[in-house]
């Protein structure tokens, strides 16, 4: 119950799930293959670093539990890479589905948002015509952290950065910008509306 806990939230890859929740690498594993063999989780090959993997809690796994506790919905800033696509369209909808403020930044971001990720913010009726990419820096104290990319989380935890610590969560969330298809954009949009209330449940949407 506690990995499933864990993974209610964000993403983890094993070794994020032994540092927090103090369990051996054998035992672990032992663990994660019974929720597997369950059909509560799957485990997947980050987009990143190849040789790393995470494990996602399949959506709607335990809903006939209704045991989430999530915390009330406040500021969030969501980060990927490029800060063109996804971090821009989890902002935007965390801004629809809970009223509340939420930014997004890049590691490393590009001149400009990708069209297709104003594409299919529009289809969703959300409007990202007006946002523009820019770089991390210093995150408020109260500000929920929310790495969408595998190449950010990876680099962001293995430096040092102002303001962002173990409780920074992760969503695994495929980039779009590579094919560029409306449909891959639009999967995306699914994607985030669906972690976004899953982590912010009775929010205003």
């Amino acid at each position: 119950m506690a990995i499933v806990d864990e993974l209610r939230t964000s993403d983890r890859a094993p070794v994020e799930l032994q540092r927090r929740l103090g369990l051996g690498s054998n035992l672990l594993a032992h663990h994660l293959d019974v929720l597997a063999g369950a059909g509560l989780v799957e485990r997947f090959r980050s987009s990143g670093d190849g040789r790393r993997r995470y494990v996602h809690l399949v959506v709607g796994a335990l809903d006939e539990l209704n045991t989430t506790a999530a915390p009330p919905p406040g500021p969030a800033l969501f980060v990927c890479t490029h800060n063109s696509a996804r971090s821009q369209l989890a902002a935007t909808i965390w801004r629809d589905t809970t009223g509340q403020p939420a930014r997004s930044a890049g590691t490393h971001p590009a001149r400009t948002v990708h069209p297709g990720a104003v594409a299919a913010a529009r289809r969703a009726g959300l409007d990202l015509r007006a946002a523009r990419p820019r770089l991390l820096r210093g995150v408020a104290a109260s500000t929920t952290v929310v790495t969408v990319c595998d190449r950010a989380h990876e680099e962001l935890t293995a430096r040092r950065v102002d303001g962002l610590g173990d409780d920074t969560l992760h969503w695994s969330i495929p980039d779009p910008v590579p094919s560029g298809r409306a449909r891959d954009f639009d999967a995306v949009v699914r994607e985030l509306r669906g972690r976004v209330a899953a982590l912010t449940p009775g929010s205003a949407a």
